[in-house]
């Protein structure tokens, strides 16, 4: 893929004689031109939610009727599995539109929408699909999820983590389990030690999610699971607890051994003062250790913006973790590129820009930004 090219525009005429084809391949009565010919025109202008809807009607108004007739054809059409990892971006992205179609019309005849969602996920995700399934059949999903715990293929025990994640970016909140994190967290625990990281990741992620709205449950959770935890169990407890680590949670910076910082903040300063969007701020400082003791540090930055209404909101950025020996200094420069990005909008004025270590704010300076 294009890093030029919008992850949306590759929805288009090409994807869908993509798609014809290899339905034709596995169904001749298929018919690819009528296909084509109805989404094609269609998509220019849409964004992407909008595009896959496109797609999605046109395999209800060409495929057989009846999801599990429908379902056959594009079955035999999905091609191979992907191997270990990543790889539903890179390598089974045109398969977004069946997987939706799973989403849109799964739930017709249940048991042949879970199985497809298993096969799907194996070449692409299933992590949107499965979502309407879990609103309208829990404990059901549940039961089956708890199965997938154990399936031999690491796509389909992502899935467990990846598709209850009850704040799935690009997804609809699963209010039931934001509410009742247990359910979820039942299934988490059967996957923190999993063999593939492309699982442990979404375990993460996942407990990452539900930090958002039980915080202290995330922290009692990953405390346990720190202590005599295999190093591959502890790299997820820090993917888990990052965001409250940013936010400065003394219970979760405590969870991964930091501790009250007693460091001097010196010699901090940026440049430039006056900075034109799209260039970069440089950082540096240097911090000390004034004590007699080791200390473990957690180096963030923080970049105050300013908003539409002249106040400003702070964002976290990682700089680095570091042990800083008895009476010992660390120097550090770092360059952060302030450039247009579709999250964010940047508004001319006074910005700040403050350092962070191990939860606590030790020093700030100011810079102007034009726009």
């Amino acid at each position: 893929m294009s890093e030029n090219k919008l992850f949306k525009d590759y929805f288009d005429k090409a994807l869908a004689q993509r798609l014809a084809e290899m339905i034709t391949a596995v169904y001749p009565p298929f018919p690819a031109a009528a296909f084509v010919n109805q989404v094609a025109p269609q998509l220019d202008g849409l964004e992407m939610k909008q595009r896959t809807t496109v797609f999605v009607q046109g395999f209800r108004d060409h495929l057989p009727t009846g999801f599990a007739n429908a379902w056959a054809v594009l079955e035999a059409a999905l091609g191979a599995e992907l191997a270990d990892g990543d790889g539903m971006f890179n390598d089974g992205w045109h398969l977004w539109p069946i997987a939706h179609f799973i989403e849109v019309f799964g739930l017709e005849e249940f048991e042949v929408g879970v199985r497809a969602m298993r096969e799907i996920t194996k070449r692409h995700t299933a992590e949107f699909a499965i979502r309407p399934f879990l609103i309208h059949h829990q404990d059901e999903m549940l039961a089956i999820l708890h199965t997938w715990t154990a399936d031999e293929n690491p796509h389909v025990r992502r899935l467990v983590s990846e598709g209850t994640r009850p704040r799935l970016p690009w997804a609809g909140r699963l209010h039931a389990f934001i509410e009742d994190p247990s359910l979820t967290l039942a299934l988490l625990e059967k996957l923190k030690d999993d063999p593939s990281e492309y699982v442990r990741r979404s375990v993460g992620n996942h407990l990452n999610d539900i930090a958002k709205d039980h915080p202290q449950l995330v922290i009692k959770t990953c405390r346990r699971w720190w202590q005599d935890g295999s190093p591959e169990r502890r790299w997820i407890v820090q993917r888990a607890l990052r965001t409250l680590v940013k936010a400065g949670d003394p219970d979760a910076l405590a969870v991964l051994g930091y501790g009250s910082a007693q460091v001097e903040l010196t010699n901090f300063s940026l440049t430039p003062d006056v900075l034109q969007l799209g260039e970069k701020l440089t950082l540096a400082f240097a911090l000390h250790n004034p004590t007699d003791t080791e200390q473990n540090v957690v180096i963030d930055f923080v970049i105050h913006f300013v908003k539409a209404n002249g106040q400003t909101s702070g964002k976290v950025f990682k700089l680095k973790t570091a042990v800083l020996a008895p009476h010992d200094s660390l120097t550090i420069e770092k360059s952060h590129l302030i450039r247009p990005i579709t999250t964010r909008t940047y508004y001319p004025g006074t910005h700040r820009a403050e350092i962070q270590v191990n939860g606590q704010r030790l020093g700030e300076r100011s810079f102007e930004l034009i726009v």
